[in-house]
């Protein structure tokens, strides 16, 4: 079992194990205001498993807790299990149309078809590859389906270390491929989500500070990210996660990609101790309030319900709907 199948054991775990998981997001207060709470508990857990396994940037694990957790919080507000990306079983990235094709037949074929698919332009990918205007681009976490193309589409980043060398760079890539994607999908839900490392704040003050405000400006293009969050996690002997993404382009619409599948029993290990995690805070204080991951996820959820029909995502609506809005 290679590092990154094994990160995803304690992944699923995590998630699976998770006090809050059929919990409503959605909390109305005493004075009336609706707000989204998400389930912080859990994103430190899922934090704490690079730390555990060791995993370098170069595993891709470190980014990953951050996709699993926003994955995790759309399927909380109600969002169809499958259609969220990546999905809670392998293979991560699959159509929802190919998932119910495949439910339907006898459950003996089941496992050996979700090995062998395969198809041009279908196949179940290690990652969702999305058509901008311009180019390809690799994008964390994706709510689509055939019938509706991308409808949210969330970019996350990752940053433990090297602060000032990187910050700038990956705040200038973020921004480009907004516009790209908006560009193509004017009416699909568009977000980012910053994971600084608290470090950056002590050893880095002013680097962090101009990160902050700039992811803020971020939020504020009316023709790039709908919105911007913002977590900032002490995570104890945490690997270098400067964020990277695999090759996603140049690729031609709808190209061929073979099919990487996890061992489906991959979230069964029976060594998993999650009491052996690290422990991982928040530091919620350093984060200005527009850029709180409740906003951010009430956004994002908001925009989905409020562009697509009323008959669709009807457990959202639901949810959504039994705090006062």
């Amino acid at each position: 079992m290679n590092i990154r199948t094994r990160a995803w054991a304690y992944f699923d775990r995590i998630v699976d194990s998770a006090p809050q998981r059929s919990s409503n997001p959605w909390q109305r207060e005493d004075d009336g205001d609706v707000r989204f709470e998400p389930d912080y508990a859990t994103l430190c857990s899922l934090l704490a498993v690079p730390s555990l396994l060791q995993a370098n940037t170069q595993s891709g694990v470190p980014a990953l807790a951050l996709d699993v957790w926003v994955a995790y919080e759309l399927r909380r507000a109600g969002f169809e299990r499958d259609r969220v990306w990546p999905r809670p079983v392998a293979p991560r990235v699959l159509p929802r149309e190919v998932t119910d094709f495949v439910a339907a037949l006898p459950a003996t074929h089941q496992r050996e078809l979700v090995r062998r698919i395969s198809v041009r332009g279908v196949g179940g990918a290690a990652s969702a590859n999305i058509l901008g205007k311009n180019y390809v681009k690799q994008v964390d976490v994706v709510m689509s389906s055939w019938a509706t193309g991308p409808e949210l589409m969330i970019s996350t980043k990752r940053m433990d270390s090297s602060f000032g060398k990187n910050a700038a760079n990956r705040v200038e890539e973020s921004y480009g491929d907004a516009k790209n994607l908006r560009s193509r999908h004017p009416l699909a839900a568009l977000g980012f989500l910053y994971g600084l490392g608290s470090s950056a704040l002590d050893t880095e003050p002013e680097t962090a500070r101009w990160l902050i405000d700039l992811l803020g400006k971020l939020g504020r293009e009316a023709d790039a990210y709908d919105a911007v969050g913002l977590v900032i996690p002490h995570i104890p002997d945490a690997p270098d996660a400067t964020s990277v993404e695999d090759p996603a382009g140049p690729l031609e619409a709808g190209a061929e990609e073979s099919l990487v599948v996890e061992p489906l029993d991959a979230g069964t290990a029976d060594d998993i101790d999650l009491a052996a995690l690290p422990r991982v805070t928040l530091n919620r204080a350093a984060v200005p309030a527009e850029l709180e991951p409740g906003r951010f996820f009430a956004a994002m959820c908001s925009l989905v319900l409020d562009r697509t029909p009323i008959n669709f995502h009807e457990e959202a609506r639901a949810l959504r709907r039994s705090a006062g809005i």
